[in-house]
């Protein structure tokens, strides 16, 4: 074959062992430019030539592509980090820097496929973390004892890893696609199985009343903490978030409008996270008179301190120096608490439900529940009223088996 152009081939010239050719496209930034195509055989090219120009009358075109890597360190500086919450850009950046790019950040961005995806999820469940990301060589060599030293530890990545993996990719590609970088979202595409959820059975009414009586009883100083979550439902960061200008006690009311929250090296005294979570709640006799004891209290921890006090925010609840506390230590306090009232252990997190649960059993209205608990959407206060507890479930089976029995 020659190296004259067909009949409507355009700019196809030989080139090295084979074909090119370009066609004239306008860049997202406005800019018009050439962008090549190459292959072995005149047709080949012929035919890329021809998607160009498809893809040129569609809208913009992008004549460079990054690799995965670099957009992914694009997305997380300019869109993640200034937009979303902290915490949001402390998760998403973790699942890039030890799950994403290690294994697809070397891709070009429009060469990613379904296929790289899927088997990289794949391998992602099967391969063991601590050798992949070196957990084990970090360790002084006196302290290393699994993968350093050749016994793999199997410390595979949970569904939860892969799942939150493909979301964090996911969530980049959409942007890729918003900027018009490449044309479809090839993670969204991809199907993983859903982390199993496992149900922590609620407190009761009477071991709920056993927790705080134990705390009482102790002179606990979080016992006003505890108050809060197991009547008014207020989650962790919540709590640790309460000011005291928050508190009216002449009308008394709560506002709840901030939360402290730990993301990387940062404690943060902010925002809670959607406008739905703000509301004005009554304070029961209970709860005002557990607040006025956490007031003497902290007045008598600031005078203890003096000039060690570092309180800058107003917080209702602190360390014994003013300082915030932090919300994984709140968590392990509450862990000590129940098992010294000598409980059955539940997470700190479920106390919510626990709320919502005494909630059903005392036949309080959904709306009035949803107002109670702060939910955005009715219909997750009535995922909580559709879960029976176990006497009610006891009750039903007892008169379906006599129902059962008496048609004998």
């Amino acid at each position: 074959m020659t190296g004259k152009r067909g009949n409507g081939e355009g700019s196809i010239y030989p080139y090295k062992n084979g074909y090119a050719a370009y066609a004239w496209v306008t860049k997202p930034d406005g800019r018009r430019a050439r962008k090549y195509a190459y292959g072995k055989t005149r047709e080949e090219v012929h035919d890329k030539w021809l998607k160009l120009h498809a893809e040129s009358k569609r809208g913009p075109v992008a004549t460079r592509h990054r690799t995965l890597a670099a957009f992914l360190a694009y997305w997380l500086d300019s869109i993640v980090k200034p937009n979303l919450a902290p915490l949001s850009y402390v998760s998403y950046e973790g699942y890039v820097r030890l799950y994403i790019s290690p294994h697809l950040g070397a891709k070009r961005l429009d060469k990613l496929t379904v296929r790289d995806v899927r088997e990289w999820l794949s391998k992602l469940g099967t391969l063991c973390q601590c050798c992949a990301q070196g957990k084990d060589a970090k360790r002084a060599p006196a302290r290393r004892k699994c993968c350093a030293v050749g016994d793999c530890c199997e410390s595979y990545a949970s569904r939860r890893v892969v799942q939150g993996s493909r979301d964090a990719l996911r969530a980049a590609l959409t942007h890729a696609v918003t900027e018009e970088e490449i044309n479809k979202n090839v993670a969204s595409l991809v199907k993983v199985p859903k982390p199993r959820r496992r149900r922590v059975k609620p407190w009761s009414v009477a071991e709920a009343g056993h927790f705080l009586a134990d705390a009482a009883a102790r002179d606990d100083h979080l016992f006003a903490a505890w108050v809060l979550v197991l009547t008014l439902g207020l989650r962790r960061g919540e709590v640790l978030g309460l000011t005291w200008t928050s508190i009216d006690f002449d009308s008394g009311e709560l506002y709840v409008d901030h939360q402290i929250q730990r993301a990387g090296r940062q404690l943060l005294h902010r925002e809670t996270k959607t406008e739905d979570s703000d509301d004005f709640l009554p304070l029961p006799a209970l709860c005002l008179k557990a607040l006025r004891m956490r007031r003497a209290q902290q007045i008598g921890d600031r005078s203890a301190a003096g000039e060690l006090w570092q309180d800058v925010h107003g917080l209702v609840f602190t360390t014994k120096y003013g300082t915030p506390i932090e919300p994984g230590n709140l968590t392990r306090m509450f862990a000590l608490r129940t098992r010294r009232a000598g409980l059955r252990i539940i997470p700190l997190r479920n106390t919510r439900h626990t709320v919502a649960a005494l909630l059903v059993v005392l036949g309080v209205h959904p709306k009035i529940a949803q107002r109670i608990l702060r939910h955005s959407q009715i219909a997750m206060t009535m995922e909580v009223y559709a879960e029976a507890g176990e006497e009610e479930v006891r009750t039903a089976l007892g008169k379906l088996s006599d129902a059962m029995g008496s048609t004998g």
